[in-house]
């Protein structure tokens, strides 16, 4: 089943329970796929956007709300930052499971092997094949600076 699948069945099942919290994240999803998919059609991708992109868009979305989490935080509004985590934990049910540090050391040293990176200069390949590979699995903002340690 495709995650836009998993998102409309979600809805559904949040409209039964009356989950209005749990129906609005959700509905949000599903607003930032709809986007996406309009500009995709606009760039001649009559298909939309597919699996790939959606899981970027869920990646987006977490990562935007745990930045307004740290906002709430520094600010003492401590409920708007619990209604941002519990937004998070909605949008993180249709990622695949995160990676730990071991497993993405080992993503970074396959990566870094399979497309022969030799210095900081192909930085750019071993991002590349992470990303078309791990999209959803790790925190490409914390794997970058673990990447050039490995190649500098």
């Amino acid at each position: 089943m495709q995650l836009r699948d998993k998102v409309t069945a979600a809805i559904k099942v949040a409209m039964k329970e009356r989950d209005s919290e749990r129906l609005s994240t959700l509905r949000l999803i599903n607003a930032a796929i709809k986007d996406r998919d309009i500009a995709a059609r606009g760039e001649g991708r009559e298909d939309g956007v597919g699996e790939d992109e959606v899981l970027a868009i869920l990646g987006k979305m977490v990562k935007q709300r745990q930045e307004s989490v740290r906002a709430y935080e520094e600010g003492g509004r401590i409920d708007l930052a619990e209604q941002e985590r519990t937004e998070i934990g909605y949008i993180e049910e249709f990622l695949p499971r995160q990676l730990d540090e071991a497993e993405v050391d080992a993503a970074v040293t396959e990566a870094i092997a399979a497309t022969g990176a030799s210095s900081i200069r192909d930085m750019g390949k071993v991002m590349g094949a992470l990303k078309s590979k791990y999209t959803g699995q790790m925190d490409f903002g914390a794997v970058g600076p673990m990447v050039k340690s490995k190649l500098g």
